[in-house]
């Protein structure tokens, strides 16, 4: 009686954002992500079942940010084998930013191509380059293992957001970043998603924080 202790997480999340870029001189999906452990527990905290397991930052770069990229993405599992965690599920959830969006985007896939259309954070700017040359042509695509998408999209679609499902994340460093995910994901028995917001100008910092945390609450629930 009464020594049950708190309830066993079910998901373990791992989330990251950018830092700036040519043109977004403010990501705001830096201090989305910066904020969010504090926006949480100032509000409801965690949704049950769901434990944040890390927030990063990363460079908005492809090719030259790779080694950082996947010492993120091991981290995750490092942490989860060095632990007694009974958490059994595993989500990276990416957030970047769309600067001509108008409402939030659920994607769905990624596709093996690198067509930058300026040069990245370390200079590179590649054309119809394929992502990772092992996986064949430029138009392999792969997609998120994390439910129906659409049931995402519907849930906080019904929560109110001005959300949509696509199926295209570009060809710039989100995209790349997601596939590379997607390909560690499929190796390692992880599930990732990825998020694309709008510029503050466009939905405001308040409600891209109440965004993020009914995502994640939507994510909980279907770990349950």
């Amino acid at each position: 009686m009464g020594s049950e202790g708190p309830p066993a997480a079910v998901a373990t999340v791992h989330v990251t954002g950018f830092r700036k870029f040519h043109g977004v001189s403010e990501n705001p999906t830096e201090t989305i992500v910066n904020n969010l452990n504090e926006y949480l527990n100032k509000k409801k905290g965690l949704p049950k079942g769901l434990v944040i397991g890390s927030c990063s930052i990363l460079e908005t770069a492809g090719q030259g940010a790779l080694i950082p990229l996947y010492q993120t993405l091991k981290s995750a599992i490092t942490s989860k084998e060095s632990e007694s965690s009974s958490s059994n599920k595993i989500i990276w959830l990416h957030f970047g930013v769309n600067s001509a969006a108008t409402r939030f985007a659920i994607e769905r896939q990624a596709v093996n191509e690198a067509t930058f259309r300026c040069p990245d954070e370390m200079g590179w700017k590649p054309q119809k380059v394929p992502i990772v040359p092992s996986d064949g042509a430029i138009t392999r695509i792969r997609e998120t293992t994390l439910l129906p998408v659409e049931e995402i999209t519907k849930a906080l679609a019904n929560k109110g957001y001005d959300v949509m499902t696509s199926d295209d994340a570009g060809r710039f460093v989100c995209n790349y970043v997601y596939y590379h995910s997607l390909r560690f994901a499929e190796q390692n028995g992880t599930k990732s998603l990825f998020v694309h917001v709008p510029l503050f100008s466009t939905i405001n910092e308040e409600t891209q924080m109440q965004f993020a945390a009914s995502l994640l609450e939507v994510l909980a629930s279907t770990c349950q």
